[in-house]
């Protein structure tokens, strides 16, 4: 933390408490620990309270992550009206603000990641500000931003989700949980479960995003901003913990970009898009993910062998696959400017095209080898 922020710290907790959001986030909370359990304990929770405390702590997980976050935040696919609206309604019942506001604090947080004064959940100034701290008070750095969602402005979903946030909020928070527990005959098991615990951890899964996915994990693919990559959390949080990832390439749909990656949200925009209700989905291409791991591991290579006593021999062997990294991704990019000038000139002829398609994949085998080589290379490093 800079000087400057430092000086500064004075300032921000002089911040006016929001006593709205405090009370919410406080009383719920309570309510789960207290209320929850002892009505456990005293009368028991039916397996109806148990089913729809899951449906709807998943769906809810569904509407931010695949809604909130890589449709309307990053536009990562389109989603047909029906699908916009389940997410709109189910995203809005996990109570973390309308689309609209959601989406503006969170493009600013990628814009201006880490950056104290500007980024409104920024890790820097502790887990507990990331967590919940920068919502219980109004911050400067929380003031939104309509400006960098124009275009969400111009969805009439999301515009009518914002405009009837509150009573959206309290039919599907109260309202529903109350009748579906009148349907099965469960009212208060229904509520506590399906409405109040099944709130307070869909606050906190998506809160842990904001807090430990830039504190706990690794950093596969860049170093130059806090985001992890952390399995467990991805596990929690539908996909959203593959967080390094998503920093580095937050246009595409998926978080866990490997076909094993647990990544619920992935699934989810793939099966609907299997059934015509998503499309364009956009992945980052293949070459550019190899090309940042790759990357990253030259860096942690270099480290090792600063430490090492003996490293002249080590040094150059290294350079020297570092050469052969930066020519075959100078090789790509003048790949990438001839396929551009083809479209341009409209000469892409099938057979052209599956030529550059068979380089491009020579490419990536390329970066792929090499990986390996450097890996056995920084393996033999003594410290």
């Amino acid at each position: 933390m800079t000087d400057q922020n430092s000086a500064a710290l004075p300032e921000r907790s002089r911040a006016p408490l929001n006593w709205t959001v405090a009370l919410v986030l406080g009383l719920t909370f309570v309510a789960a620990f207290t209320v929850v359990p002892w009505y456990g304990f005293e009368y028991g929770y039916s397996g109806w309270a148990w089913a729809f405390f899951g449906i709807l702590l998943v769906v809810n997980g569904i509407g931010i992550g695949s809604g909130y976050h890589r449709l309307w935040s990053h536009r990562t696919y389109n989603a047909s009206p029906a699908m916009k609206w389940f997410l709109a309604i189910f995203g809005g019942m996990a109570m973390q603000n309308s689309i609209l506001i959601w989406c503006a604090r969170h493009r600013i947080h990628h814009r201006d990641v880490d950056d104290n004064d500007k980024d409104p959940y920024s890790i820097n100034r502790g887990f507990w500000f990331a967590h919940v701290g920068w919502m219980i008070r109004d911050y400067p750095s929380g003031k939104i931003d309509y400006s960098v969602v124009p275009d969400l402005q111009r969805d009439p979903i999301v515009v009518w989700q914002d405009r009837w946030y509150l009573p959206l909020i309290l039919a599907t928070n109260i309202g529903l949980p109350l009748l579906l527990g009148w349907m099965v005959g469960d009212v208060w098991g229904v509520f506590l479960l399906a409405g109040v615990l099944r709130l307070v951890i869909s606050h906190h899964v998506t809160f842990f995003i904001n807090s430990l996915a830039h504190m706990w994990g690794k950093q596969p693919y860049t170093d130059e901003n806090s985001a992890r990559d952390n399995t467990f959390l991805a596990a929690i949080t539908y996909g959203e913990g593959y967080h390094n990832y998503h920093h580095l390439f937050q246009n595409d749909y998926r978080c866990g970009h490997r076909w094993w990656h647990i990544d619920m949200n992935k699934w989810f925009i793939s099966a609907c898009a299997g059934l015509g209700l998503a499309s364009d989905l956009t992945r980052a291409p293949q070459f550019k993910v190899l090309r940042a791991r790759l990357n990253m591991e030259f860096k942690v290579a270099r480290s090792k062998l600063e430490a090492c006593d003996e490293s002249t021999g080590w040094k150059e062997q290294l350079e020297q696959e570092y050469a052969e990294f930066m020519d075959t991704v100078k090789q790509w990019q003048q790949l990438q400017m001839e396929r551009v000038q083809q479209s341009k000139q409209k000469l892409a002829e099938k057979i052209e095209n599956n030529a550059i398609t068979s380089r491009y994949r020579e490419l990536e085998r390329s970066l792929k080898v090499q990986r390996k080589r450097v890996a056995l290379l920084a393996a033999q490093f003594t410290i």
